[in-house]
């Protein structure tokens, strides 16, 4: 599988990263094969998180005979620097490892919250003195707000941004240029999030997918198109693929075949979604 470096840490990823939710809920036997099978595609970048349930305890156990060949990334919700110690440390024992080579800042949502985990007592205190004691590698956050992404970008403090970013996003909302401009000029890691996502699931209507809170793309051909737009996007160096197992699977079946999207391609992606409503709201569109 194709790597990529991330930003200007000394990382190399893999193209496709598996997220934890796609061995959640699962037994620990299931995510063993899981993991497995995504070692042996290439896949050598890993991503989870206190909220997904079951899933630091079975990618710990999973994960435990690569680690040494993988990045480990992982989150925390919590806003204060105690809390965030607290959780850093939980989470290393429930993975299974002395360290995260990237440690983030899950979801910052408002501009509000932003400003408190980089203020007197804030979280990011407690992920300078993690990197410090050899705990964590390098500092990240994720978000699904551009604004509150755009502040944590120009503090300085981080060296990655994982974010939402495939086409309808980026094309229908304008959701995600800002921030690629700003990442980029910083030199940091960007990660994608939700690079096959399509809408929103409609009030009333069951998802289509249990661990998917949102609709995603299941046609695989425009599955494939929207992977390969994205990764095409300025300085993006991985994408995670929803966390369901099949649509995982699938978008690991498209590891050799990531080129830029052509012109023609281009046009077929356009058409296929030209009614879709961004799954975030316009900005500044």
């Amino acid at each position: 599988m194709q790597t990529r470096r991330l930003g200007k840490t000394d990382i190399e990823l893999s193209v496709i990263g598996l997220g934890g939710v796609v061995v959640m809920k699962e037994e620990q036997a299931e995510a063993n094969r899981m993991v497995a099978q995504a070692i042996d595609a290439g896949i050598t970048y890993f991503d989870v998180a206190p909220q997904y349930l079951d899933a630091q305890q079975r990618l710990g156990p999973a994960l435990e005979p690569y680690r040494g060949g993988v990045t480990l990334a992982c989150k925390t919700l919590e806003r204060t620097a105690e809390g965030a110690r607290r959780e850093l440390d939980d989470s290393l024992t429930k993975l299974r490892t002395d360290h995260f080579d990237i440690y983030q800042m899950h979801a910052l949502t408002t501009l509000e919250e932003t400003h408190q985990v980089l203020g007197p007592g804030g979280a990011i205190e407690a992920f300078v003195e993690a990197r410090q004691a050899g705990k964590v590698r390098y500092i990240g956050f994720s978000a699904h707000d551009q604004d509150a992404a755009l502040l944590a970008i120009s503090s300085g403090q981080f060296d990655s941004v994982l974010f939402p970013l495939n086409y309808v996003v980026v094309e229908h909302g304008n959701f995600g240029p800002a921030l690629l401009d700003a990442a980029n000029k910083q030199g940091m890691g960007i990660l994608a999030l939700k690079a096959i996502a399509r809408t929103n699931v409609p009030e009333g209507v069951d998802k289509p997918y249990d661990k998917c809170w949102y609709t995603p793309e299941d046609r695989p051909d425009i599955a494939h198109l929207m992977l390969r737009y994205t990764l095409s996007l300025p300085g993006v160096t991985a994408a995670l693929p929803p966390g369901d197992p099949g649509l995982f699977k699938m978008a690991v079946g498209f590891a050799d075949q990531l080129s830029p999207l052509t012109e023609a391609e281009l046009a077929q992606l356009k058409d296929a979604v030209a009614d879709v409503t961004p799954l975030f709201p316009l900005q500044n569109a």
